[in-house]
């Protein structure tokens, strides 16, 4: 979610910003949700500052011997007054974090505008790209040639859009989780560390899947309201979630290995 102080002061830098990256930002939704906000706030506080103030009254009332039946009436309707207050603002601040935690970062301001890739820049190029004197084969058909891939297995164990390996391909795939691995720890001072495959919801607002991307992820049922992990990222950034980390700790190099959980619900080619 981007700061909502940022969003208060400076909306119109926003909804630029929102507008480079072909984001229509409903800012006269946001607008009215942000007056509400206020408004159902300053009532809150002042029924609030009423409340203890006629509290107050009453102790002393009842120091000095007097009636307190009709200020306790009146502090028992300022409550009811300031529970349903607090309950609109309440509903009025939900309604600010859904439409808030739909919205993407900004770009900064380097990356150039455009509507598609033609659009972009190159920064740099490594190496050379290999020209093949035969036609290149899909990595489907070769690993199935080789006896490596088994899409039929796999969706028989689970179902379609698995697959099991074995073999040569299996041994490959665990060589190549090891040498990401000690690449980064041993090269470029990475810390490795391992994490639950399960995330609450908390975790997954913090790295933007959710509310936006729900549909792209796999709940598990149950009381907890787990999730299976959509990608690393999620747990390993949330490490640091509600934290403030002193400045001579940062920045902190993580690298993980977990497999990734994700429906692919939305995403062009799922089923490829």
């Amino acid at each position: 979610m981007l700061d909502p102080r940022l969003i208060r002061n400076d909306l119109d830098a926003v909804v630029a910003g929102l507008a480079r990256r072909g984001v229509e930002f409903d800012r006269v939704r946001y607008e009215e949700l942000e007056a509400r906000r206020r408004d159902i706030q300053v009532e809150t506080q002042d029924l609030q500052n009423e409340r203890n103030t006629r509290s107050k009254a009453i102790g002393k009332a009842k120091a000095a011997g007097e009636d307190i039946q009709p200020l306790l009436d009146e502090v028992s309707s300022l409550g009811e007054r300031l529970d349903a207050a607090k309950e609109q603002l309440r509903e009025v601040q939900d309604g600010l974090a859904d439409l808030l935690m739909g919205i993407p970062n900004l770009p900064d301001a380097s990356v150039p505008d455009g509507a598609d890739e033609d659009a972009n820049q190159e920064i740099r190029t490594w190496g050379v790209p290999r020209e093949f004197a035969f036609d290149a084969r899909d990595h489907v058909d070769l690993g199935e040639a080789m006896g490596g891939l088994h899409f039929d297995t796999a969706a028989k164990i689970a179902g379609s859009r698995f697959v099991a390996m074995s073999g040569q391909l299996a041994r490959l795939h665990r060589a190549l989780v090891q040498f990401m691995l000690e690449t980064h720890i041993r090269e470029h001072g990475y810390e490795e560390v391992y994490v639950p495959y399960l995330v609450n919801a908390d975790s997954l607002r913090g790295t933007g899947q959710l509310p936006k991307f729900e549909e792209d992820l796999f709940r598990m049922e149950g009381e907890h309201g787990y999730y299976l992990l959509p990608t690393a990222e999620v747990p390993v950034t949330n490490m640091a979630r509600d934290e403030i980390l002193d400045a001579d700790t940062v920045p902190r190099k993580y690298v993980c290995h977990t497999p990734c959980f994700r429906s692919e619900a939305g995403s062009h080619g799922k089923d490829t």
